[in-house]
């Protein structure tokens, strides 16, 4: 009986250590990276074909928040994802206790001032409406816009984090109205222009061909608020990573951004 016992629990054993190493290294060729459905999972499935032909199976899954993604690659569910910026994620590890860093900037999505009762900016009279959101981010972003053409003027320090209150001249006193990021497309009709981030911009109807202005590629706005794919730290260098990065940064990404999303989103690599 325990010859029985013995010939039975080492069977076990090596079934046990069979099927584990059968599942690690079916793990190992399959690249699991969390997205946002639009643009980040479109953008990943370019690279799919890539990725097959460097051994690795890719595996997009995709959310619709901004919290789980930052868990799930802390918590090694993920190896990456790709849907935030740098400031977004320095908050996150800040607050949460993560360690999760960027390893390759792939896009931003360009910040668009739109037409409402004006439709050109020439055209703006004294004491115009400007509707612009009035979370810390995106205002900031749209007085950048707003100053870029000319229409306000803001201290020199104010950079990304600039308020109304670093308004140092407005030769048109626009009334700069701020409203809650969401709203500001829901509200063109019933100002003179109105400033827009870009998936709004896109949720509202708009393309980046109907702005009157937008932020350039080389803006600060540009440069801060690049879309990264985000990596725990210490698996910045591991043969997933440097696969994935490669695969993502090359020509064919870069030209399918641009074919497919007509300025809405533009690549910076």
């Amino acid at each position: 009986m325990k010859k029985r016992v013995l010939s039975t629990l080492l069977v076990l054993s090596v079934a046990t250590t069979l099927f584990t190493g059968c599942g690690k290294a079916e793990n190992d060729n399959v690249i699991k990276v969390g997205a946002t459905p639009t643009p980040h999972a479109e953008i990943l499935r370019v690279i799919e074909d890539d990725l097959l032909e460097k051994g690795y199976t890719l595996e997009v899954v995709e959310y619709n928040d901004y919290i789980i993604p930052n868990t799930a690659t802390e918590s090694g569910e993920l190896d990456a994802n790709y849907f935030q910026h740098q400031p977004y994620l320095d908050d996150f590890n800040a607050e949460n206790d993560t360690h999760l860093v960027s390893v390759a900037g792939v896009h931003f999505e360009p910040f668009g001032i739109y037409a409402g009762k004006t439709t050109n900016l020439a055209d703006l009279q004294e004491g115009a409406v400007v509707a612009v959101p009035n979370d810390t981010t995106n205002e900031a972003r749209a007085l950048l816009l707003l100053e870029a053409q000319g229409l306000i003027t803001l201290k020199e320090d104010a950079g990304m984090t600039a308020t109304v209150a670093d308004i140092v001249e407005n030769p048109l006193n626009l009334e700069i109205k701020e409203l809650e990021a969401a709203q500001v497309a829901r509200t063109v009709s019933d100002v003179d222009i109105a400033c827009i981030n870009g998936n709004y911009a896109a949720e509202a109807g708009f393309t980046v061909n109907d702005a009157l202005a937008t932020e350039s590629v080389d803006s600060l706005a540009a440069q801060t608020y690049v879309n990264i794919v985000v990596v725990k730290e210490g698996n910045e260098n591991s043969e997933k990573t440097k696969a994935l990065v490669e695969a993502i940064l090359s020509d064919e990404v870069k030209e399918y951004i641009n074919a497919q999303y007509d300025g809405g989103v533009v690549p910076t690599f």
